[in-house]
C-alpha cells in the first residue's frame, strides 16, 4: 500500500527558491480570500472581514510551514495547529480547503445545519480542526500544554498558535506565555493577529496593550513584528522562527499588523467591520475587486 503522501515544508529542503515560495503562497492567499467571500454569501454576513485580513498567515502556516497528510489529519508526526480565535474559523475553512484536508465543494455548506463547518470553529465536526475555539484566551495555554507532551514523547512536530490582538486582553494569555518561557518551549510558535479591531471597538480603547513588542521580548520569546499583508515578510519571519525550533529552547512569537477586509477595498473601510453584514449584490463586487487586485499585483 502507497503511503499518504506528506506535505513538507520548503525551508525543510531548500530546493525552492524564495521568490517562487512567494509567489505561491500569494496564489494560495488570494484562494483564501476567494473562499472566504464564497462562504460569507451563505450566509450574508459573518467573520469576514478576519478571514481577508489574516489570509496571508494561513496561506504563509499551510502552503510553506506546516508538515501534514492531507488524507489522514490526525497522522501523528503532523504539525499542530491551533485556532484560538474560533471566530476566524471561515478563514480557516478556506485554508483547510487549500491544502486538501477539507473538499471545496464542502465549504457551500458553511454554517448550515448538520454541516462540518460550523460558524464557530469545533475540533469534533472539522477535519484539521485541533482545538475547539470560542472563549478568547485559551488557545495558547492549550498549545503550551501540547508542545510539552509532544517534546515528552520525543516528537519533532511543532506546534503553532493563531491568537488575535484582542486576546492580549486575557490573563490566561499572558500567564502561557510565561509557562512557554519558563518551559523553553522552543517547538512553538505564536502568530498573532494585529487588526486593531474588537468586538467592542478599536483595540487601543479597549483595552491598550502596547507597546506589545516590548512585552513578549520580556517575558522571554523570540519576537519578530512584520506587516502581516506583506507576504515575503510573513516568510522571512516563519524561516526566522524555524530556525529557533527545537526541542528545547525560545519559544517564537510574530507579530502581524493586519488590515481588516485586506483585498477589497469595498470592506476594507468598513465602520462595523468585526462581524460584518454585506448586502445581497455587493458579493460579487467584492469577488471582482479581490481578482482585479490580484491580477494587477501578479502583473
Amino acid at each position: 500500500m502507497t503511503a499518504p503522501a506528506t506535505h513538507l515544508t520548503d525551508h525543510d529542503t531548500g530546493t525552492t527558491p524564495f521568490d517562487e515560495r512567494v509567489a505561491a503562497v500569494h496564489s494560495a492567499a488570494y484562494r483564501i480570500r476567494h473562499h472566504a467571500l464564497n462562504m460569507g454569501e451563505v450566509q450574508g454576513q459573518g467573520y469576514v472581514g478576519q478571514a481577508l485580513g489574516a489570509a496571508d498567515m494561513l496561506a504563509a502556516v499551510y502552503g510553506d510551514q506546516l508538515r501534514f497528510r492531507a488524507e489522514d489529519p490526525h497522522w501523528e508526526a503532523r504539525d499542530r495547529f491551533l485556532l484560538s480565535t474560533g471566530h476566524y474559523a471561515i478563514g480557516h475553512y478556506a485554508a483547510l480547503a487549500e491544502a486538501g484536508i477539507v473538499p471545496v465543494e464542502e465549504l457551500e455548506t458553511y454554517g448550515s445545519d448538520d454541516s462540518r463547518l460550523p460558524m464557530s470553529g469545533m475540533s469534533t465536526y472539522t477535519p484539521g480542526m485541533e482545538i475547539s475555539g470560542g472563549s478568547l484566551g485559551h488557545g495558547l495555554t492549550i498549545a503550551v500544554g501540547m508542545a510539552l507532551g509532544l517534546r515528552y514523547q520525543g516528537s519533532s512536530a511543532r506546534v503553532f498558535n493563531f491568537l488575535s490582538d484582542g486576546e492580549l486582553d486575557e490573563g490566561s494569555t499572558w500567564e502561557a506565555a510565561m509557562g512557554a518561557h519558563h518551559h523553553q518551549l522552543g517547538n512553538l510558535t505564536a502568530m498573532v493577529d494585529i487588526n486593531a479591531l474588537q468586538a467592542d471597538g478599536k483595540t487601543d480603547t479597549v483595552l491598550r496593550t502596547e507597546p506589545v513588542t516590548e512585552k513578549w521580548e520580556s517575558f522571554g520569546w523570540y519576537t519578530q513584528r512584520v506587516d502581516g499583508n506583506d507576504v515575503g515578510a510573513l516568510l522571512a519571519a516563519f524561516d526566522n522562527a524555524a530556525a529557533q525550533a527545537a526541542a528545547v529552547g525560545r519559544p517564537s512569537v510574530i507579530l502581524c499588523d493586519t488590515k481588516v477586509g485586506r483585498g477589497v477595498p469595498l470592506l476594507e473601510n468598513r465602520e462595523k467591520a468585526h462581524f460584518m453584514r454585506i448586502e445581497e449584490d455587493e458579493w460579487q463586487t467584492c469577488r471582482e475587486q479581490l481578482t482585479a487586485g490580484y491580477e494587477g499585483k501578479s502583473a
